[in-house]
Formats: C-alpha cells, structure tokens, sequence
C-alpha cells in the first residue's frame, strides 16, 4: 500500500536535514507520471495561466478553472500531496468567502491550498482556514499575484532590511498555522538564514540551495514551454522538439497516404 504524504510528513523531513522535490501539474496523466516519479508535493499552480491557457500573467485564470483542473489532477496522485493555488482576487474579499472557494478546493481533491502574500488580513485567512482543517501554504518574496504593485520581476530581500521583514512575515504566517512557505525569487544567504530560524519547511522558488524543498514550473522542467526560462529553472528535457517530430510525422504519413496502415483499420 502507498504511504501517502502529508504535511507531517513534509516537517519530519525538514527535521531530518533532508529534502523534498516540488513540481507543478496540470492535468491527469502528468500528475499520474510526476507522482510515479516520486515527487512528494504537486502543486496545481497558477502558472497554469500562462502555459496551459496561454494568459500573459497569472491574474486571468479563476475559480472555475483552478476547480477543473485540480480535479484532473487529484485524479492521478496516489502518493503525492497535492497542493492547490488559490488565484488572484479568491481569497481577498472577506474571510468567509476565502474559506468557501478554499474549501470547494479541497472537495475537488486537492489536500490543501497555497496562498500568495502578507497583511494582517491575510493572517486572519490562514488562522481561520487551518482553524476549519484546511491546511495552508504561504508564499513569499516575490508573488506574482502581486505583480503590478512589486512593479514588475523583480528580486526580493536583497537587503538586510528587507530580509527581516520576510522572516517577520514567515514567523507570522508560521504562528497562524501555515504548515509551509514558499520563497520566490529571494538570494540565497537571506533565504538561508530564513529556512534555519523557520520551523515550518520553506521551499525555494529560485531562492537558492539551502531550502528545505526546490519547486519548479513542469512546462519549464519538461522543456515544453518555450515562451520564457527563468534563470532559476532547469531544463532537463525538451518536450517542445519531441512534440514538434511527432506531429511532423504524422502529418507527412497522412498526407502520403502512409497512415493509416492496414494493421490500424478495422
């Protein structure tokens, strides 16, 4: 039987000084063949956005569609917990509604939900959702959904007193009862300091080697989203040139009249 994973599971691990991998999935299969992989936390990111519909930025993509495809997602992990972002404008309006549309992620399978950024408001979101049995995950440094107001990609905690504030921030979200923390985008020695002084795991989004976790976009991992890189992703694949053969071939056979073959007709 499949030990599934959980968020004891995941702070056992940073007790242990070892570490655990953090992809994106999107869809049934992909989730199904990360999950046989081993990986230990899927996350139905927003990121979706931009390389399943195509969006320029993650504020596009809403409830309905995080719903249909952390749906198709659950549907293929055994192993794996699944994390659900919660996108723009979901959780900002009151509590009660946040609890609703975080809720309704969980009865679409997924085991809990991430939430981008810090105010007091958004401590009351993460007290009252983790209060109710909804596990929560923070995330910060630079938020996407926070594009416009950061003023565009930029690194954050470059300074000590930036640093600090997000290490204030993580304390502050790890006394609400978050169970983890993304940091995107933060250098290296600031998110150093952070994950040794943080008892909940913090997982790097191109915030160096020290984290507890590393997560990456799969499009970016695959090499099947050839649109942008960030400098923090690696490829180890390229799904965009497999994908681009297979179709080519296909194409010239049914145009040659070389497909179908008398073995693939009834």
């Amino acid at each position: 039987m499949i030990k599934k994973v959980n968020i004891n599971t995941l702070k056992k691990i940073k007790a242990s000084g070892e570490k655990f991998s953090v992809l994106t999935a999107y869809d049934f299969s992909t989730a199904k063949y990360i999950d046989e992989a081993g990986i230990d936390v899927i996350l139905v990111g927003d990121s979706l956005a931009m390389v399943a519909l195509g969006y320029e930025t993650t504020h596009s993509v809403g409830l309905e569609e995080m719903r249909i495809f952390t749906k198709a997602v659950a549907k293929g992990v055994k192993r794996a917990l699944v994390v659900t972002d919660m996108p723009f404008l979901s959780f900002h309006c009151d509590v009660v509604s946040a609890v609703k549309n975080c809720g309704d992620m969980i009865r679409q399978g997924a085991n809990a939900v991430k939430i981008e950024g810090f105010s007091d408001y958004i401590l009351s979101v993460v007290k009252r959702l983790t209060d109710t049995g909804i596990p929560v995950m923070g995330h910060l440094g630079f938020t996407p959904q926070f594009l416009n107001t950061l003023g565009g990609y930029k690194i954050q905690g470059k300074t000590k007193e930036a640093a600090d504030e997000i290490f204030s921030q993580a304390k502050e979200l790890q006394k609400a009862g978050a169970f983890a923390i993304v940091l995107e985008m933060v250098p290296e020695e600031s998110a150093k300091y952070i994950t040794e002084h943080i008892e909940i795991p913090i997982i790097s989004c191109g915030a160096g080697r020290y984290c507890d976790a590393q997560v990456l976009v799969s499009d970016d991992v695959f090499g099947k989203y050839s649109e942008f890189t960030p400098k923090f992703a690696r490829k180890y694949g390229d799904m965009r040139a497999l994908i681009l053969d297979c179709a080519r071939k296909f194409d010239f056979d049914v145009k040659n009249g070389r497909f179908p073959s008398e073995s693939e007709i009834f």
